[in-house]
């Protein structure tokens, strides 16, 4: 077993299952909860991850399969998508596909799923097709205002790591996106995108 991320609510390992190249992921104990609390949040953060990582695939996002969940571990066992990070793609490649990318979060949101982390290391390219990974902080939300900081947290993603790129980069996703959730859903979100990131310049001026 190798470990391939350290993350602050949970490590990633490679490893295998039934012959299979496989993730594990081990959500970390928390010490300064109560241990009956964090264990109960753990649990309860696995399952739904789980879940999500399930229902998301019955929508026809490109997701990892859920091999194997242990609850008395709080851990995940999933299908490693054996790609390339979409963070670490040229740039041309990260414009082309920010379109697919677009589309993919709009079948999220259409569907009633705010997937909570979206940067570019949680999609991979892998044979031609984009997939989604990392549903640890994903909720069901039908809230605009939800979607609308799915929305923010890329487009802040694409400003500060890609900033050659940014507006043909964010064009694209806008356009992929537009395409799934309809003209104007997509106005109401970009409104609310628009809303947020004014606030916060506010704030940075007082």
């Amino acid at each position: 077993m190798k470990l391939v991320k350290k993350g602050a609510e949970a490590d990633l390992y490679q490893t295998n299952w039934k012959n299979s190249k496989a993730i594990l992921k081990i959500r970390k104990v928390k010490k300064y909860r109560n241990p009956l609390l964090d264990s109960k949040i753990r649990k309860q953060r696995t399952i739904k991850e789980s879940q999500m990582l399930s229902l998301v695939k019955s929508y026809g996002i490109p997701a990892p399969l859920v091999y194997f969940v242990n609850l008395k571990k709080t851990s995940i066992t999933m299908q490693e998508i054996p790609g390339t990070p979409v963070h670490d793609l040229p740039e041309s490649k990260i414009i082309e596909l920010s379109k697919d990318i677009g589309k993919l979060v709009g079948t999220l949101h259409k569907n009633g799923i705010m997937h909570g982390d979206l940067t570019t290391s949680n999609f991979i390219l892998f044979q031609k097709t984009v997939f989604v990974i990392d549903f640890g902080l994903s909720q069901i939300s039908i809230k605009p205002e939800d979607h609308a900081v799915d929305l923010r947290l890329i487009k802040e993603i694409l400003n500060s790591a890609y900033a050659k790129i940014m507006l043909s980069s964010w064009k694209n996703f806008q356009s992929g996106y537009k395409s799934i959730v309809g003209h104007a859903y997509y106005a109401k979100i970009t409104k609310l995108v628009s809303d947020i990131e004014s606030r916060g310049r506010y704030a940075q001026i007082v």
